[in-house]
């Protein structure tokens, strides 16, 4: 599924050998890879785990283990907008792979995107943050992971990087998405100049009403931009929750589909803070091998692949098997060479067990 035939290719197109010569972009790919899957904490973790297994890394095409002070210096030396590259080739070759079970229309479904933010701690102050002392003593960073979620294959589909201190607003000069789509997030998103923008370009947005808002029938927001007052209006809905005894108040710039569906799609938007709890979960970015903010995004993308492939196999596989302990399953059989088909197949419905190899570095997935 990562192979170096098919990594090739997106490695070369990011110029990734082109910044740092001394270690390869795929062998710094694999080495990062193993340590997000088997949650190492350390570079000497890495390379002494690599190490042990060296004799079964000649089928990836590796001829030695990094030694940590390589993996250091790569880390801070190769950009991490080249791991963000392979992540975006590698979404692109697997995004058919996902399917989705939703009641909501598969019209609105593959054209809506859901937005929100997640933050991940480490003990250094490296980015602008409003941090806190441990028990220790040491300063606690914080960097923050602004995220939009394709809502079909529900893998990130857009990523930014910030400070935590940085408000969730600063993203929307960086999203670009296209006529006729749907963009669904928090009431901490709430712009009035991002929503004209989105009004402007054909794009529907779906969000909670702050409580501070001014309204009539229909919300009509002014606002100066470029010297001349700008109105933009609004649609406002109320959902009234019959379980919860509770309303819920809409706001959003589509004045023709139904206000139920309005209320079914900003409840889909749950899906991608089961996303985050998915990722922090399996992949948990306790500890970071390296100092520096590339080195922490490139760790924080080498988890968004690891999920990213490990997804894939196990939506192919159709097992019952939760996500958390196929995963668990996984780190324990790393370096083993086993069937995962035969492995799952006493959890899948039919009891069928597959006869083929899957390893996640083959050319080509399923395998033929």
């Amino acid at each position: 599924m990562c192979s170096k035939s098919i990594l090739t290719p997106i490695i070369l197109k990011a110029k990734g050998n082109h910044y740092y010569k001394k270690l390869k972009t795929y062998e710094h790919f694999i080495a990062m890879l193993y340590c997000v899957v088997t949650g190492s904490t350390s570079l000497r973790e890495i390379e002494a785990g690599l190490g042990i297994a060296q004799g079964k890394l000649n089928h990836l095409g590796i001829e030695y283990v990094p030694p940590r002070s390589t993996l250091s210096d790569g880390n801070k030396n190769c950009s991490s907008n080249i791991f963000r590259a392979i992540y975006d080739g590698l979404y692109e070759k697997y995004k058919p792979n996902f399917s989705d079970s939703t009641k909501i229309s598969k019209v609105i479904l593959q054209k809506l995107y859901l937005m929100n933010s997640t933050v991940f701690s480490f003990f250094k102050e490296i980015l602008k943050t409003s941090g806190r002392y441990s028990m220790d003593g040491k300063k606690k960073g914080v960097i923050k992971k602004n995220t939009i979620l394709d809502s079909v294959s529900l893998m990130p589909s857009f990523i930014s990087f910030t400070a935590a201190a940085q408000s969730d607003q600063k993203i929307y000069k960086d999203i670009n998405l296209i006529q006729g789509s749907y963009i669904v997030f928090d009431k901490g998103y709430n712009n009035y100049q991002a929503f004209l923008k989105f009004t402007q370009q054909g794009v529907f947005l779906d969000t909670r009403q702050k409580q501070n808002a001014v309204y009539t029938t229909v919300i009509e927001a002014m606002f100066y931009e470029n010297n001349q007052t700008q109105t933009l209006k609004l649609r406002r809905i109320a959902w009234y929750d019959e379980k919860k005894d509770r309303c819920y108040e809409f706001i959003t710039n589509n004045f023709e589909i139904d206000a139920t569906m309005i209320a079914q799609l900003y409840q889909y938007r749950w899906k991608i803070e089961l996303f985050f709890k998915k990722l922090k979960q399996n992949f948990p970015l306790q500890y970071f091998v390296g100092d520096n903010q590339n080195a922490i995004e490139i760790q924080i993308w080498m988890a968004l692949i690891a999920s990213l492939l490990l997804s894939v196999i196990h939506q192919q596989q159709k097992t019952k098997m939760a996500f958390s302990v196929f995963v668990t399953i996984i780190k324990l059989h790393l370096f083993n060479y086993i069937s995962i088909g035969g492995l799952l197949g006493k959890y899948n419905k039919k009891k069928t067990i597959a006869t083929t190899q899957i390893s996640m570095f083959d050319d080509e997935y399923p395998p033929a």
